[in-house]
C-alpha cells in the first residue's frame, strides 16, 4: 500500500516572548486507506500534529508530504488547493451554520469551491445521508437536530468533495457513549466503503482501540506506535 502521508524529522516551535517547542523529530508514514488514531493528553502535541498533517500549519523543520506533495515548500495558494482537494476535517464542535438545513450545510464546501452542485453531487450527498442514517433530517435546520445528528452532518460535509483523507480532532468529545459508538461505526463504514484514510485524534483510549494503528504523543514526541 502506498503512503498517502509522510512526515520526516518534523518539528514545531511557536515563537513569542518565550519560544515553545511543541513537536520533536516526528517521523511517520500512513498508508492510503488506513484507519488510525493519535492519542495523548491535552498539551501533548496531538492537535498540533494533526494541524501539520492537515496543512493548517507549517512545520518549523522537517518535511510534510501529502498525497505525493511536499507541503512545507509549497505556496499558500497551492497548499489551500491541495487541502480542498484531498483533506476533509471533522472537529469536536460541528460548526454547522444554523440558518441553513443539514443538506445545505453539507453542500457548502462544494458551493464555495465549484458553484451550483450538479445532479451527481446532489445524489452523492443524499447517498451519504442514507449511509450515516440521518436521511430523515436532511431538510431540517441545524438547530432542529440532535447532537449526534449534527456531528454526522459534519462528517458528510467533510466527505462531500470526496477527500482521500479525513482528519478528526476529538470528534465525539461532546457526545454520550451511544452516540460516540455510532460516530465511530460511521467512520469505519466510510473507511471500508470508500478507502478513505482516517486519522482520529483523541484522549480516549477506548476509542483509539477501535482503530488499526495507535500513535501516542507525549510531550511532543512519539512514545508508542502500535499496529493492531
Amino acid at each position: 500500500m502506498n503512503n498517502i502521508i509522510e512526515l520526516h524529522h518534523v518539528e514545531k516551535t511557536y515563537k513569542g516572548a518565550v519560544r515553545v517547542q511543541v513537536l520533536f523529530d516526528i517521523n511517520l508514514a500512513y498508508p492510503a486507506g488506513s484507519f488510525n488514531s493519535i492519542v495523548g493528553q491535552s498539551g501533548s502535541g496531538k492537535t498540533t500534529l494533526l494541524n501539520l498533517i492537515g496543512t493548517l500549519d507549517q512545520p518549523t523543520a522537517g518535511q510534510v508530504i501529502i498525497d505525493g506533495n511536499r507541503t512545507d515548500i509549497m505556496s499558500k495558494d497551492r497548499v489551500a488547493e491541495l487541502r480542498n482537494e484531498v483533506i476533509g476535517f471533522v472537529f469536536q464542535f460541528h460548526f454547522l451554520l444554523p440558518e441553513f438545513t443539514a443538506l445545505e450545510n453539507v453542500l457548502m464546501p462544494y458551493w464555495i469551491k465549484k458553484g451550483k452542485p450538479s445532479e451527481e453531487v446532489l445524489k452523492r450527498a443524499n447517498d451519504l445521508f442514507d449511509l450515516v442514517g440521518i436521511a430523515k433530517v436532511k431538510n431540517n435546520p441545524a438547530t432542529r437536530m440532535s447532537g449526534g445528528q449534527q456531528q454526522r452532518t459534519a462528517i458528510i460535509r467533510a466527505l462531500i468533495n470526496n477527500p482521500k483523507i479525513i482528519l478528526a480532532d476529538e470528534p465525539s468529545g461532546n457526545l454520550d457513549t451511544d452516540k460516540t459508538a455510532a460516530i465511530y461505526k460511521t467512520f469505519r463504514d466510510i473507511n471500508q466503503k470508500f478507502g478513505t484514510t482516517f486519522i482520529i485524534a483523541t484522549h480516549d483510549r477506548r476509542i483509539a482501540e477501535q482503530t488499526d494503528r495507535i500513535i501516542e504523543i507525549r510531550d511532543g514526541r512519539i512514545v508508542m506506535d502500535v499496529k493492531r
